[in-house]
């Protein structure tokens, strides 16, 4: 463990404070975790309750054999359990569904916590780092074999394994994980049997319409259409009004520069668009939701290419290479080589903004960077796709970010929870680690002490880790600051424990 305190910055909490922390992640492993044993308690869903009596859903893929995962689960649970579960197989069309339900796994997985009780996209990662570092790598190899096969019988990794998720995944990182469990397992044949999902999962965000044509990056893009049934469901206000509700007051209400209004809200009918629901989902799909990075309320992500997707795909390239020099495929580990050695090209070509000194999203609609300041531009230190010189640029701007709590997620202030003055432990990792890649050592040990003193001091007060804080004032309650997302803070909380556990170690 480390014992630092950064000069000039936060000092790490004593040591009996902190072993109370490392014991409530510890516990957490198991209170957050979720298998088929306890079916019971992975089904529901706090987003889109069932109504009394009603039995829990229970979806398999049609490659599935609805005999074999019954037969299996009444082996778990019993006769009478089994009676409070109806286990569907998904339609022709998934999308089409209107009773949702969970989507069945085969291995037990952690939740991230709170309104969050399923296994999501990029929380899972955050969360095995912090199982690897724990010694949990049965788990952290249950994790990787669920998204395995959710790209066998669901056609991606989704959002998180809901019904109501199968038209989007979340941001990849897919390989990162793989390793993770490799370098402590050195299973080989395991690493092996990753390699068709993760050609699968590459495809899948290399292809239309998550491929841009003419700029050789992607962007987010969800498949679905109309507003999202767990939005309409959950994502209410005080006064009962939904995100929806909420955006087209916002659009009532203020002049929109960011982009062209009509392509999202008709003011003559106050009505949004088809096409704001489109960019509403994938802005979910992005992870960020919301924040007003590309626009207001984040819709015009559709139009696109971040620095954060690419900067994943160009470590899934780089990792999909080291497979396979691990595998002996040096052909393979060539094509790998080549397109991860071309996309940092790009990303370098497109996304670097020389005149801010920092990496920004380019909008391929207008062909112009959006100069929104975000704590994505971290992403290419840590991924290594920055010189030495932009890792410097992006390091002069370090103090714009830096708040007494950590690393702020944007510079702006909007009512967003994906903006200032909140901070998620995420963008903190990728953040030290990003900077002390780059030898930046003492701003990446302040910057940990910060958050981690943080989590800790709100621990100490309320017993327990959250999903996100104000950074500025060093608390946990941010419900009155947040107008558009989920306002109560999520109790747990996986991503949270992970990051802890990784600033940590150093």
């Amino acid at each position: 463990m480390l014992a630092w305190a950064a000069p000039g910055g936060q000092a790490l909490p004593d040591d009996a404070l902190l072993g109370r922390v490392q014991d409530y992640i510890k516990k957490s492993w198991t209170t957050l975790s979720r298998s088929n044993r306890d079916l019971l308690a992975a089904l529901p869903d706090p987003k889109m309750p069932r109504k009394p009596g009603e039995p829990w859903l229970l979806y398999i893929a049609a490659t599935e054999q609805k005999a074999r995962v019954e037969s299996e689960l009444r082996g778990l649970l019993g006769d009478e359990s089994m009676k409070r579960i109806e286990i569907r197989t998904l339609p022709k069309d998934p999308l089409s569904i209107r009773d949702h339900g969970l989507l069945y796994l085969p291995r037990p997985y952690v939740v991230p916590g709170g309104r969050f009780n399923e296994m999501y996209g990029w929380d899972s990662y955050f969360i095995q780092v912090g199982l690897l570092r724990d010694g949990e790598l049965e788990r952290a190899r249950g994790m990787v074999e669920n998204f395995l096969y959710q790209i066998t019988h669901y056609g991606t990794i989704l959002n998180a394994n809901r019904t109501y998720f199968l038209s989007r995944s979340q941001p990849p990182f897919l390989t990162r994980m793989i390793l993770g469990v490799y370098e402590q397992s050195k299973d080989r044949e395991w690493l092996r049997k990753s390699v068709p999902s993760i050609e699968r999962l590459y495809t899948f965000w290399t292809s239309e319409p998550h491929a841009v044509a003419g700029t050789g990056l992607s962007r987010y893009f969800d498949f679905g259409e109309g507003p999202a049934p767990e939005v309409v469901s959950d994502e209410k206000d005080e006064a009962g009004r939904t995100h929806y509700d909420r955006a087209r007051e916002y659009y009532r209400t203020h002049a929109i520069t960011d982009y062209n209004e009509e392509l999202y809200y008709d003011r003559r009918r106050d009505r949004l668009t088809d096409l704001f629901y489109k960019g509403d989902r994938s802005m979910r799909e992005s992870g960020f939701d919301p924040s007003s990075r590309f626009g207001a309320l984040n819709v015009d992500v559709i139009h696109y290419v971040p620095v954060c997707l690419n900067t994943l795909l160009y470590i899934m390239e780089d990792d999909a290479a080291r497979i396979m020099e691990e595998l002996g495929d040096a052909a393979a580990a060539r094509t790998w080589r080549t397109r991860a050695d071309a996309r940092r090209e790009r990303i370098n070509r497109l996304l670097w903004d020389d005149k801010a000194g920092l990496y920004h999203d380019y909008n391929f609609r207008t062909k112009r960077l959006r100069q929104y300041d975000f704590a994505t531009t971290f992403y290419p230190l840590w991924a290594g796709i920055a010189t030495p010189a932009q890792a410097r640029r992006v390091r002069a701007n370090l103090a714009r970010f830096e708040a007494p709590g950590g690393l702020l997620t944007s510079t702006q202030v909007t009512g967003n929870q994906w903006d200032a003055p909140f901070g998620w432990a995420p963008l903190q990792m990728i953040a030290v680690a990003g900077l002390r890649k780059y030898g930046f050592d003492e701003d990446a040990d302040r910057l940990a002490a910060k958050f981690v003193a943080i989590v800790a001091k709100e621990f100490d007060e309320h017993g327990t880790i959250v999903e996100k804080y104000d950074l500025r004032r060093r608390e946990s309650d941010v419900a009155a600051d947040i107008k558009f997302g989920y306002s109560a803070n999520q109790v747990g909380f996986g991503w949270t424990n992970g990051v802890v556990l990784e600033l940590l170690a150093g």
